[in-house]
C-alpha cells in the first residue's frame, strides 16, 4: 500500500521543481533537459511464475529532450513524433519476492527489489515501431536482461493514441536463477517441495501488449496498458512456477516537464 501511495505521490515533487525550471518549446535557446514521469497503479503477477495477482504501483521514465555542451537528443515539442532511428532509455522496477508470503515460495531465499536501467534502439513511422532494449540491474539482481517489440499505433483524434503489439524478453543465466533457479539447500529448506533446478538464461517469455495513451495537454496525459506473457523455456519449467500464462494491467498519469539551465 505504501509504495503504490508513493507511486501516486511520485510526481509532486518534480512538479515543484518544474515550477522553478520550467521553459516551453519556445523558449530554449540553451542547455535544458525534457522528460517525462508516470505514475499510478496496477495489477501484476505476485512474483514471475506465480497463480495470483496484486496491486503494484505504476512508475516510468522517458527521456523526451538534451540539450547539452553543444549535444542534442530528442526534441522539446509535446507534439513531437519520432520517426527514423532513435536512441531510447529503457527502465523497470521489480517488486521483491518474499518467500514468507506465499506459501508455494517456503524455503527460497528472498529476492530484493530490483531497479534496472539500460538504453535502446527503435525504428519509428507515423504508424509503427520496432525497437529493442537492454537494461542491467543497478539494484537488485545484477544481471542483464533484453527485450524486442514492436507495435502499431492507431489515432482516432490527435490526442487518442492506441497500440498494440507483441513482445519478447530475455535475460542472462543470473537472472534465470535469481528469479526460477531453486538451490539444493532451498530444495531441502521446503521439505523437498522444491526440487533443485539450474535455471539457464535466454528467451524466457513472448507475449503481447495493449496501451492506449491520452493527451490531456501539451503537459499531462493518461497512459494506461494491459500485457499477457507467456513463460517459455527455463522459465516455464522452473518448479517455481505454477502458472505460464502472467497477465499485468496498469494506468497512471503522465507529466512532461521540460528544464531550463
Amino acid at each position: 500500500m505504501l509504495r503504490t501511495l508513493a507511486a501516486l505521490a511520485c510526481l509532486a515533487p518534480a512538479a515543484a521543481l518544474a515550477q522553478q525550471g520550467a521553459v516551453t518549446s519556445s523558449d530554449i535557446s540553451g542547455p535544458a533537459l525534457g522528460f517525462t514521469l508516470r505514475g499510478g497503479v496496477g495489477t501484476a503477477p505476485t512474483y514471475s511464475g506465480s497463480n495470483s495477482n496484486e496491486a503494484v504501483p505504476d512508475l516510468g521514465f522517458e527521456l523526451n529532450y538534451l540539450n547539452l555542451g553543444g549535444f542534442t537528443f530528442g526534441n522539446p515539442d509535446p507534439l513531437y513524433r519520432p520517426e527514423g532511428f532513435g536512441v531510447t532509455g529503457s527502465f523497470r522496477y521489480i517488486g521483491e519476492r518474499d518467500a514468507s508470503d506465499e506459501a508455494d515460495l517456503t524455503g527460497l531465499e528472498d529476492v530484493d527489489d530490483s531497479l534496472e536501467l539500460g538504453i535502446g534502439l527503435r525504428y519509428a513511422a507515423d504508424n509503427y515501431q520496432v525497437f529493442g532494449n537492454v537494461r542491467y540491474g543497478v539494484v537488485g539482481h545484477e544481471s542483464f536482461v533484453g527485450e524486442l517489440g514492436a507495435d502499431a499505433f492507431l489515432r482516432p483524434n490527435d490526442r487518442l493514441t492506441l497500440r498494440a503489439g507483441p513482445r519478447a524478453f530475455f535475460g542472462d543465466q543470473d537472472y534465470a536463477s535469481t528469479y526460477y533457479g531453486v538451490t539444493a539447500a532451498e530444495s531441502a529448506a521446503s521439505g523437498g517441495n522444491l526440487a533443485t533446478y539450474d535455471a539457464d538464461g535466454g528467451l524466457l517469455s513472448t507475449g503481447v501488449e495493449f496501451g492506449a495513451g491520452y493527451r490531456i495537454n501539451d503537459d499531462w496525459g493518461i497512459d494506461a496498458a494491459v500485457t499477457y506473457e507467456r513463460l517459455r523455456n527455463d522459465a516455464q519449467d522452473s518448479p517455481i512456477s505454477l502458472d505460464d500464462d502472467q497477465f499485468s494491467a496498469r494506468i497512471g498519469l503522465t507529466r512532461r516537464f521540460t528544464l531550463g539551465f
